[in-house]
């Protein structure tokens, strides 16, 4: 019969677990749960890694851990630090025995792996690194230094560009502060100096990094597990390539059907959540060893997955729902291969890659690699490196009614085939959308921001049988095969979005005009093929057809010139997102023509999108039905036999302020 275990901080580990006889840490509940039984938590601070030794069946018998209703559960992988020691100015010094780090000590562990661009992980002895180690005063995360001397005479920390597009793009703003932090480990003890900027850190709370997660079981295949209302924070997990254990403050590691839901995420050091890959598909090879490209490593774990289990018998189909996520340095959800079959929706997502303490090619609010008949719907991320970047077999995934604003890029997919949908989104960053991929559908997004197109010839990636993990081939993208049905596009000044003079600003535009000279249907398309080519040179560097139709071009926006039906009026038009009250009002103020919003398209279903022309897929849901993207931003459904206005709202979008939030 299924149980009722509880835990609270007046409990015992040698009590029964009862309501009457609670339990003192969650982490000894979850050695003793089994399928059906549901962990109750009392309030309080629980400084522990809860490991969960065994999961759930399915559906109907998981093993739930949830805070006790109405009360505030706080799980930290950190611990306080009191004892400290004035020596200079506003500077003090803790030295902490390494006995409380057991065989972990973040303050000894560098950060590293595949795609870690700065500090170098190539670096030599003189270089600085950063550490998985944190302080965190009141709450607040200050920023590791290089040399022991800048504790007491620190400069504002101005730390790394948002490089992706800072060395070809616009640069991003830093961050500056003077609250920082040095460390060194000795055999005994850590000694940590710290600049408080005037606090007394013995009247405080002042708080280190002890564990690399918080709530992640170490084993794989622990399935069907619920986590729903805590909050959890302050983790030292460690950077999460694709082509590596992908760690996280919260981990399922491998495992199928979490329900991870209302949670309060922030201050891991790396990843809030990751539903990624397992170490046995690769343990930053690329790095190690040095004799081949990170690309050409990623196409092995991706072939490797198969004898890890990849399939959706055994990994994803998760969701996560309804948390807030903030303040972790890499990503706020990330995952590569884990991800598929999941749905990600009514998160709120803030302040990820921020704070700029290191850069890589992994950060963004949701980077996600191989995200297989995933769906991402009505999340709100925004102050992030990145909104959401798709990476690799982006195939049957869905990006719906999200809304995404003041990031240095919202919208990046990239090296994939598809079919996949971005439909019902307002993108209002000055950069919104990069487009490095191919066999796409974009229907009623409002597009405040640049549009990026980029082909690349030199990385053939995979794509896969419609709805399965099974590989079915490779193909490097050629550019095209895009469908854009009913958006809105306002244009600007690409030096709002990029640097001038970079390469991404060069290949940027706004509207569709950049694929202008496409073949504008398949027919035109075959006829464009030289057939006295050799065999494998008939396709290269050929682009492949882009269908446009009835979208609205605003202030210096344009259409792809083959576009039918488009609207184009050069009156000028901006799009303001604004946030009211504690923020769980968003407006927009958008200064458009109202003849803009006139009625134009009807429901797209898939029979209105060609299937894609290198995955040879058709538009379908998970379950290989028809798409009929009949729901708008905030909900409302849409009739078959009604037009409505291009864009995200069926009915409500208009001159002036309207809410979306």
């Amino acid at each position: 019969m299924p149980r009722d275990l509880y835990v609270s901080m007046n409990g015992c580990d040698t009590a029964s677990g009862s309501r009457d006889e609670p339990f003192r840490s969650i982490n000894h509940a979850a050695q003793i749960a089994l399928p059906g039984d549901t962990v109750t938590v009392a309030g309080g601070e629980y400084r522990e890694w809860v490991r969960p030794a065994r999961g759930g069946i399915d559906e109907s018998r998981r093993i739930i851990y949830r805070a006790a209703p109405g009360e505030h559960v706080v799980i930290k992988g950190s611990e306080r630090v009191t004892d400290w020691q004035w020596v200079s100015g506003t500077t003090w010094q803790a030295d902490v025995p390494n006995l409380l780090f057991g065989d972990f000590n973040p303050f000894a562990i560098e950060l590293g792996g595949d795609w870690l661009v700065e500090p170098d992980p190539y670096r030599s002895s003189e270089q600085p690194a950063k550490h998985l180690g944190e302080v965190y005063l009141n709450g607040r995360s200050f920023h590791e230094v290089s040399t022991y001397e800048e504790v007491f005479d620190p400069i504002p920390r101005t730390t790394y560009l948002d490089h992706w597009t800072g060395l070809d793009g616009k640069e991003s703003d830093p961050t500056a502060t003077t609250f920082v932090w040095y460390a060194r480990v000795f055999d005994g003890h850590t000694s940590i100096w710290a600049n408080f900027q005037g606090a007394d850190p013995n009247l405080e709370l002042v708080e280190i990094n002890v564990r690399s997660s918080v709530f992640a079981p170490t084993a794989r295949g622990i399935n069907y597990v619920t986590v729903q209302g805590f909050e959890l924070a302050h983790a030292a997990p460690q950077w999460a390539p694709p082509t590596a254990e992908q760690q996280g403050l919260l981990a399922p590691n491998w495992a199928k059907g979490w329900l991870i839901e209302d949670n309060l995420i922030h201050d891991s050091k790396c990843s809030g959540i990751s539903l990624g890959a397992t170490s046995s598909i690769g343990d930053n090879y690329s790095l190690i060893r040095g004799n081949k490209s990170g690309y050409q490593y990623q196409v092995e774990a991706v072939l490797a997955a198969g004898n890890a289990g990849w399939d959706k018998e055994h990994v994803g189909s998760h969701v996560v729902r309804g948390n807030t996520i903030y303040d972790c340095g890499q990503t706020a959800i990330v995952g590569h291969l884990g991800c598929i079959f999941s749905v990600i929706e009514d998160n709120h997502i803030y302040r990820i890659g921020a704070k700029r303490e290191y850069f890589g090619h992994e950060i963004a609010g949701i980077k996600l690699h191989a995200a297989i008949d995933t769906v991402l719907v009505h999340n709100r991320i925004h102050d992030c490196s990145l909104g959401i970047w798709l990476d690799w077999e982006t195939q049957g995934t869905r990006v719906s009614r999200n809304l995404m604003y003041s990031n240095n890029r919202d919208l990046f997919v990239e090296v994939s085939h598809g079919p996949y949908t971005v439909d019902h989104n307002i993108l209002a960053s000055p950069a919104s959308l990069e487009v490095v991929c191919q066999g796409g559908a974009f229907v009623n997004n409002l597009v405040g921001g640049s549009v990026r197109l980029e082909v690349v010839l030199d990385r053939s990636t995979p794509y896969h049988l419609p709805h399965s993990t099974a590989i079915a081939g490779f193909g490097v993208v050629s550019g095209g095969d895009d469908r854009w049905i009913g958006n809105i596009f306002i244009g600007g000044n690409l030096d709002d979005a990029y640097r001038p003079g970079g390469v991404h600003h060069s290949t940027a535009t706004y509207g569709t005009a950049g694929y202008s000279g496409y073949p504008a249907s398949m027919s035109e398309y075959l006829a464009g093929i030289d057939r006295t080519l050799p065999d494998h040179a008939q396709f290269l560097d050929v682009r492949q057809p882009v269908y446009s139709a009835q979208n609205v071009y605003v202030s210096g926006a344009r259409p792809v010139d083959s576009e039918w039906g488009a609207l184009v009026l050069d009156t000028p038009a901006t799009l303001r997102v604004i946030e009211s009250g504690k923020g769980s009002r968003v407006d927009i103020d958008l200064d458009i023509p109202e003849a803009a919003l006139g009625a134009s398209t009807s429901v797209v279903t898939s029979a209105d999108l060609p299937p894609t022309c290198v995955s040879d897929a058709q538009f379908e849901d998970a379950l290989g039905r028809p798409l009929q993207l009949d729901v708008d931003l905030v909900g409302a459904v849409k009739s078959r036999d009604v037009k409505y206005p291009a864009g995200p709202l069926a009915g409500s979008l208009r001159p002036g302020v309207t809410r979306v939030w």
